[in-house]
């Protein structure tokens, strides 16, 4: 099943919305065949292994990371659970049963009346894991939501004239596009695209993330990067109107504030699992004050930006050393400032 788990996992996002899934054929101790979800409307990964295997699949074992699919209102590719029973499986080992109403149960009732012995349970909480978006928008109705912030030491978003580029350096910068490209969706409000003016996309290449604007006013001009094309763009509105290049959506809110509920609702409605929140602070509090976040990652930046103009010229801890105390974590180092030793050195002239 780890074997099926890592293939799975080679699907990424270009099977999304569907869930990535990895199936390994056993046959007298020996892998006969393997199969993977390679892309959204291509065969399944049982599909694909069954079909290396041929007439070998009779009396084998499969190994599956989700249970095998049925036919449904809205399916694209044939049900992977009839040509499962059709091969003639001696055993069939599942991770985890489909959430999706459509299906849940349905595919492993198909095997056991050919005779299948059906096991479920194997890795499940890894398979869960890994398909946490599809799973939380069958259960839920809304994606997963993964909070992102850089912060400085200090505790600091942004200077206090508004300057956050870059608190954090290159390789965490470089992390945070990885999590853009594993996302389905980047959400930020329409203070940061005043601010910042970020394009939201991963420079890893790839498919792009959804990007989405929480713009209860409409403030988003009409030439910000978001706007570039690059990539498909939402926009929450409780007003309407019309941006080149995005679509503009009216929204449920109240006092300037938008329904977060009902932004997640219509996300999960276009298909979207994961959804990457990258800011602002107002946003990222609203999130967390309504209970909607899932899972955090936090970027802390060994400088002390709250009284720099500048991220980039902020004091920072040199040498510094991170011990955890209890559930905190204490970070210590010399202070080093640029332009302190050339001040230093003037005075003395003086």
């Amino acid at each position: 099943m780890r074997r099926a788990l890592a293939l799975a996992e080679r699907g990424g996002r270009a099977v999304s919305p569907n869930p990535m899934v990895g199936c390994v054929l056993v046959k007298g101790g020996r892998v006969i065949a393997e199969g993977r979800h390679r892309r959204f409307g291509g065969p399944h990964a049982e599909a694909e292994a069954l079909a290396k295997a041929g007439a070998r699949a009779r009396g084998a074992t499969m190994y599956v990371t989700l249970e095998p699919c049925v036919a449904h209102a809205g399916k694209k590719t044939p049900p992977c659970a009839a040509a499962a029973a059709a091969a003639g499986l001696r055993r069939v080992v599942v991770a985890v049963r489909d959430p999706n109403p459509a299906v849940a149960g349905r595919g492993l009732s198909a095997l056991r009346r050919v005779g299948a012995r059906v096991e479920v349970g194997l890795c499940a909480g890894q398979a869960e894991r890994l398909n946490r978006g599809f799973f939380s928008r069958m259960r839920r109705g809304r994606p997963w939501v993964i909070l992102k912030a850089a912060l400085s030491l200090d505790g600091r978003m942004a200077c206090a004239n508004g300057r956050s580029q870059w608190i954090t350096g290159s390789s965490a910068r470089k992390a945070a596009h990885r999590m853009r490209a594993e996302s389905d969706a980047v959400l930020v409000g329409a203070g940061t695209v005043l601010a910042d003016d970020p394009r939201l996309t991963s420079r890893l290449g790839g498919r792009q993330p959804l990007r989405v604007v929480l713009d209860s006013a409409l403030r988003t001009p009409p030439r910000a990067r978001i706007l570039d094309g690059r990539a498909p763009t939402l926009i929450f509105s409780s007003k309407t109107g019309r941006r080149r290049n995005a679509e503009v959506l009216r929204a449920p809110g109240r006092g300037g504030r938008l329904d977060l509920r009902a932004v997640l609702r219509e996300l999960s409605r276009r298909g979207i699992g994961t959804l990457l929140v990258e800011g602002g602070p107002t946003v990222q509090a609203e999130f967390l004050r309504r209970g909607l976040v899932d899972e955090a990652a936090v970027f802390i930046s060994p400088k002390l930006i709250s009284g720099a103009d500048d991220p980039n010229r902020a004091p920072r801890l040199i040498g510094h050393r991170l011990r955890k105390i209890g559930d905190d974590f204490l970070f210590s180092g010399p202070v080093r400032q640029r332009g302190i030793r050339r001040a230093l050195a003037r005075s003395v002239q003086v």
